[in-house]
Order: C-alpha cells, then structure tokens, then sequence
C-alpha cells in the first residue's frame, strides 16, 4: 500500500496505493482519498504530525514553518509526494494510456514531436516531466509548448529546461516506470 525511499541525501518520495487505502480507511470519495491520503504520506516522509499542509496564491503545496520543499501528484490509483530538503521540487505520476495521442500537438515543441509523436510511453514521460517542471516552477503563465523544453530523453535520466522571457532554468530529472505509470521527478537544478 505505501512505498518510502530515500532517493539521495536531500530527497525523499512516498507513493501511495489510493485503492488500498482507501478500502482500509473506509473512504469513498476520490477528493476525500486523495486528501487524507496526502496527510498520511506527509506525516510517514516527516516521521510527525506537526505539520501543516498550505497552498500557494499559484496551487503550489508548501509546509508551513517548515524548510522542505514538497509537490504532490495523483493519477487514478497512485499518490506520489517528493520532499526535498534543499531546492524547490516537482513530481508527476500518470497512468500510460493513449488518450495522450489526442492532445500531443497542445504540449510538445517540434522537435518533441519527431521524437515522440504517436508513441505512447514517451508522450507520457515528456507530458509528466513537463509537468514535474511546472510544480517546480510555480507559476501559471508558464506554456508547456512555449516555455518547457524536454531534451536528451533516452534512458531513465533527462533534462527539461524553461525558456521564460529573460528568465532559464535547466533541471535534471528522473523516469521510472510504476507498474503502468510512468513517474518523473526533479533531482536538482543544473
């Protein structure tokens, strides 16, 4: 039902089976399983329950009083929370199903495209990293096609970058696949 791992010496991720724990907490709906699973994982990866979960001005999860950074994603069955105790982070789980073929030309820069267009494992990793990347970012006038470039995507490391006005960013991010998820998190900015 829950997995914890220590991915280096400043970042943590729990992972979340919702339909389990939602069985085992007797909860029926999804934003009520998906709330109460968050403040479980939350006091697992913080080893208390002196915390408080707040959101940002831009939906952008922080804990209050506390210096770790934090992003929450959920996707069908799966909860995934990354903690990172020195840089702004972010993280995305999604279910690999090909209603992503249907939207790829909204996301992906051109050269995204001739790399991935039609196939779906690797639109859904470009889709999760972009959104990983977004999380971390913070900041809604970012556009996935327009500012979010996902580059050297083979293998399980890639690098996504923003291009901003005067404002870039370059990060280093990690791909696993979950069962049929795949997951994408930031490991640090470059």
């Amino acid at each position: 039902m829950i997995v914890l791992r220590k991915i280096n010496a400043h970042i943590r991720i729990a992972q979340l089976d919702l339909s389990a724990f939602s069985k085992d907490q007797g909860l029926e709906q999804k934003r009520e399983i998906e709330r109460a699973g968050t403040q479980f994982l939350l006091k697992e990866l913080l080893k208390t329950e002196d915390f408080k979960l707040c959101y940002s001005e831009v939906n952008k999860p922080y804990l209050q009083a506390r210096k770790e950074h934090i992003s929450i994603s959920h996707s069908h069955d799966k909860l995934v929370i990354i903690l990172n105790e020195n840089e702004t982070t972010g993280i995305d789980i999604e279910l690999i199903r090909d209603k992503v073929i249907n939207i790829q030309h909204k996301f992906l820069s051109v050269k995204e495209l001739d790399y991935a267009a039609n196939h779906v494992e690797k639109l859904i990793t470009i889709w999760a990293a972009k959104e990983a990347i977004y999380k971390a970012y913070g900041s809604k006038e970012l556009e996935f096609i327009n500012h979010i470039y996902i580059q050297n995507w083979e293998g399980d490391k890639i690098s996504g970058e923003i291009r901003l006005n005067s404002d870039q960013k370059k990060y280093e991010l990690k791909v696993e696949t979950i069962d049929n998820y795949k997951m994408v998190y930031l490991l640090n900015e470059l």
